[in-house]
């Protein structure tokens, strides 16, 4: 404990040193921000301002782009920064911070992607009993333990994190304060805590996802039983987002965290880094609204009443 202030910065390294490569990553991340940012604000307006759009799982949704948002908007300006003007240097409490943001809404997202598939597989597998399961108060609850998950988990591994002395090294190979990166700079003996931070996201990440296999097993099973083809076509596109969306999220967490530290290449996670904080934040409003005829109406009424505002200078 007494070396704890002995770092009282971080220097982050970034995504590159190359000064040739740095501006058109400035502006790749800055459109990918960009398009984050309206996406994710855009659908959660729309879900506010459409009436019928107040459904469990636009709710979910709502939150679910709220998440995104945040988690990315924790990571996303400092990476620009650092491209754009060089300064690559955060204070200790700004790294203590960012960690526990991107943590936090990270593991919520993750049970928001849990909380989703249950409420498919009752939409799809109990239709007759939807409203009277779904409830605001079930859906509000669920919401609350998503949060409540997430930041006590992001609690635990930043306390996990910084309980460790870091005074050799200040350097973090990383471009954002992720547990790894900062962790491999501690002078102290890590092996317990590297313990805490597999079991902890190993239990985040396969307790959420065995909710979700076992809700698409059964949702499988019942659309394998339905009798018509415009049942299996109407059970597949109410899942097919949200299966994309859990698919590519999962499928990147599962490759950075929970390979074993002697494998771990820095540079191979950094880009794979790149996708869950930023590419992915902003695709789950593109997946969801392609994907989606409630959410094209609901984009083309709100659209049709600012031109019909716009016109006649209402």
């Amino acid at each position: 404990m007494e070396n704890r202030t002995e770092v009282t910065e971080f220097i982050l390294l970034g995504l590159t040193s190359d000064p040739g490569l740095q501006l058109p990553l400035f502006l790749m991340f800055l459109l990918i921000y960009t398009i984050n940012l309206v996406g994710n604000l855009g659908m959660v307006l729309l879900i506010v301002l459409d009436s019928r759009l107040h459904t469990p799982m636009y709710f979910f949704l709502g939150n679910l782009s709220l998440v995104d948002l945040c988690y990315s908007s924790a990571v996303t300006p400092t990476v620009m920064a650092g491209l754009l003007l060089g300064y690559k240097v955060i204070s200790y409490n700004a790294c203590v911070v960012q960690m526990f943001c991107f943590g936090g809404f990270a593991t919520v997202e993750n049970y928001l992607l849990a909380s989703m598939a249950y409420d498919r597989y009752v939409a799809v597998c109990k239709p007759l009993h939807y409203t009277t399961t779904m409830t605001t108060r079930v859906c509000s609850l669920l919401i609350i333990g998503c949060y409540v998950c997430g930041f006590l988990s992001a609690s635990i591994l930043n306390e996990n994190t910084f309980n460790l002395t870091y005074y050799k090294s200040n350097v973090v190979h990383h471009f954002f304060c992720d547990v790894l990166a900062v962790m491999v700079l501690s002078s102290s003996d890590r092996h317990v805590n590297e313990l805490v931070l597999i079991y902890v996201a190993s239990f985040n990440i396969f307790f959420a996802l065995l909710i979700i296999l076992i809700s698409y097993i059964f949702i499988f099973i019942t659309i394998l039983k339905m009798p018509s083809a415009a049942g299996h076509r109407k059970a597949i596109s109410t899942c097919a987002s949200h299966f994309t969306a859990v698919s590519i999220f999962y499928g990147t967490l599962i490759f950075v965290y929970l390979q074993p530290s002697s494998s771990h290449s820095m540079d191979t996670d950094k880009v794979a880094s790149v996708f869950y904080t930023m590419v992915i934040p902003m695709l789950n409003p593109v997946i969801y609204s392609l994907r989606n005829k409630e959410v094209k109406i609901a984009f083309f009424k709100v659209k049709n009443v600012f031109i019909f505002c716009k016109q006649n200078n209402l």
